[in-house]
């Protein structure tokens, strides 16, 4: 494909984006449901359709997703849909749009990137050695903004007894589960209070 056509198709992509509603902003956050493995168990643990998240922010006015995969690091945004289940996608905003300066958007973006390169933790622990998708999230907003988008849960608060979730945890930790292991949970930021939903 020549490079007129692969610039026309990324414009036209853009165009949707944006005159489907309002234009996606850097720190708007997307969610999906995700073709992992584990993307099953954490939808029944959390009650939510969604498992998996990153930050939008732009580079060279190309938007990209800050995500914690394997490794931490960005995707193209369209990539990034076309990766998850049907290619369908929500994407939430922070109420208070007067907080995401330019100055504190090039915060949250720097502190995001030097997470990169780091592992995907398959634990869900809260340490900053390795991440998970909606603990990066969660903490490029506390950390960098000082706000925190929910209370984190401990591991015995979610949905542990649907049977799918049960076993994930088995293969995951033995018979060390970790119930009161402080997390973040797609699902929790979807549903916080402080981000509404972009049309």
């Amino acid at each position: 494909m020549s490079n007129f056509f692969k610039s026309a198709i990324l414009i036209f992509s853009f165009t949707i984006l944006s005159c489907s509603g309002q234009k996606i902003k850097d720190g708007d956050i997307i969610f999906q449901s995700s073709l992992s493995g584990q993307s099953k168990a954490v939808e029944e643990a959390t009650n939510s359709p969604y498992s998996h998240c990153g930050i939008i922010f732009y580079e060279n006015g190309i938007p990209y997703v800050y995500e914690a995969v394997q490794p931490v690091g960005k995707r193209k945004l369209d990539d990034w849909i076309a990766s998850g289940k049907d290619k369908k996608y929500k994407i939430m905003r922070y109420i208070d749009s007067t907080v995401l300066t330019s100055e504190k958007i090039e915060e949250m973006k720097n502190y995001a990137k030097k997470q990169f390169g780091k592992n995907y933790d398959i634990y869900f622990g809260w340490s900053d050695k390795e991440w998970y998708c909606s603990e990066l999230v969660w903490k490029t907003y506390k950390n960098v903004l000082g706000i925190e988008l929910v209370k984190p849960k401990a591991l015995r608060e979610f949905n542990i007894d649907a049977p799918i979730v049960r076993k994930t945890m088995a293969k995951r930790y033995g018979k060390n589960i970790p119930y009161d292991e402080n997390m973040v949970s797609p699902g929790q930021l979807f549903e916080s209070e402080l981000v509404d939903e972009i049309k």
